[in-house]
């Protein structure tokens, strides 16, 4: 599952380059059970209630695995899995820096000479049409995208003017759950992997993703494919990269009860779980898009499934990564029915945590350049549906022959999609 290239410069220097993929671990030590609405549990079992909106969905932890047998028989007992556990698995890096420089985002203006790698140049062009898109919007600050990942660090100065606050919380006293949502001082988003109220990223991934998304144009860093947004900050996966399927839901549906209207999801792989699928449908009923990395093992997913990015459900896009010359990254997965549009996911510069930026490369990146767009879609048009906004960004991506695919046809063109 970890993948480790070192490219060796015949007269310099050796170069680590490691991609953040999310990788699936299905030895869970706990179970996901999931009841019958309404219905009473005739097995009696020290099950741990978790907070959803979308149903009945308990915890069994793995001590109790005696109790498994009669759960299954149990008639109020719709299903029962492992509580899946995720990780992130660096598998590419590139070199940081701490000279922010819109030159450097090619994702965003690509001038051939800004998006090449080591041994060829990027093609101009090969970008999501950026500068013009913001000649129609650069975004709305009523539009608010949930960055479910390892945190956000919201004292960035290119991300605090784009935080959503919960100010309920905020004017609210510390240790009170001042608006009745479950959760304690939950002021920009909520820790589900460490349960508490600070969301703070120590791990850096999930800065990356909400810079892409919305970092601010204030001529002091870089720019995102949003100048205004909220960004949610969902913390399900750790500093060192690993979550659950308890936590992935609970954070789902904290962002369907904040009134999203995007989830961006930079994580996957492995087996289906019926509970995330809940989740997801859930969030499909609210209208909330659901962009998803296609992952990083440069699979075909038509064949090898990598979840959530399978999942077929209309609100569920799934993203791979194009280089600087427009052609899948060599580490992307693929697939004509199950890869639905390209995005620049090499050698991508953004925010990063304590108020630093680096370069990331994967899927990972690529996803939230999408959900950046589909924001910049409901700024446009706060009426947007789901199947109209995932056909714009389908039907608008720019032709390619190295991308196209049965479903896809190339890379998002946010200009594009606005104007059709």
């Amino acid at each position: 599952m970890n993948i480790r290239n070192i490219i060796k410069d015949d007269c310099m220097k050796f170069i680590l380059f490691i991609t953040l993929l999310i990788s699936f671990n299905s030895l869970a030590s706990d179970y996901i059970v999931k009841v019958k609405t309404g219905a009473k549990l005739n097995t009696k079992s020290n099950l741990i209630r978790l907070n959803t909106s979308f149903g009945d969905f308990y915890k069994l932890s793995g001590d109790q695995k005696s109790d498994l047998k009669n759960l299954k028989n149990d008639p109020a007992v719709l299903y029962i899995e492992p509580n899946y556990t995720y990780q992130i698995s660096p598998i590419e890096v590139s070199q940081k820096s701490t000279e922010p420089s819109f030159d450097k985002q090619w994702g965003l203006l690509n001038t051939g000479a800004n998006s090449g790698g080591y041994f060829s140049a990027g093609i101009a062009g090969r970008d999501i049409n950026a500068v013009n898109a913001w000649k129609i919007t650069t975004g709305s600050d009523e539009v608010k995208i949930a960055v479910i990942d390892t945190g956000v660090d919201f004292t960035h100065p290119d991300l605090k003017n784009n935080i959503w606050v919960n100010e309920a919380e905020q004017n609210g006293k510390a240790g009170v759950d001042d608006d009745n949502n479950g959760y304690v001082d939950d002021i920009h988003g909520y820790d589900f992997a460490n349960k508490d109220g600070n969301p703070i990223d120590d791990h850096g991934h999930g800065t990356h993703c909400a810079g892409i998304i919305g970092a601010s144009h204030n001529g002091i860093g870089v720019a995102g494919v949003m100048s205004n947004v909220k960004i949610v900050a969902l913390k399900f996966l750790t500093g060192s990269g690993s979550g659950t399927t308890e936590d992935a839901i609970l954070a789902i549906d904290y962002a369907i009860k904040a009134g999203v209207d995007v989830m961006s999801n930079s994580w996957g792989g492995g087996d289906e779980s019926l509970a995330l699928k809940d989740a997801i449908l859930a969030a499909n009923e609210a209208g909330i898009f659901f962009v998803a990395a296609a992952g990083n093992e440069s699979n075909n997913n038509d064949t090898t499934a990598s979840f959530p990015a399978n999942y077929k459900i209309d609100n569920v896009i799934s993203v791979g990564s194009m280089d600087g010359r427009g052609k899948r990254s060599s580490f992307s997965n693929y697939g004509a029915n199950s890869v639905h549009v390209f995005a620049p996911g090499s050698n991508i510069y953004s925010t990063f945590k304590s108020n630093s930026y680096k370069s990331l490369s994967g899927t990972s990146m690529a996803c939230p350049f999408v959900s950046g767009i589909l924001g910049l879609l409901k700024s446009h048009d706060s009426y947007l549906s789901i199947l109209e906004g995932k056909e714009r960004l389908i039907n608008n991506s720019v032709s390619s022959t190295d991308l196209q695919s049965s479903v896809a046809k190339g890379w998002v063109d946010a200009f594009k999609a606005l104007n059709n």
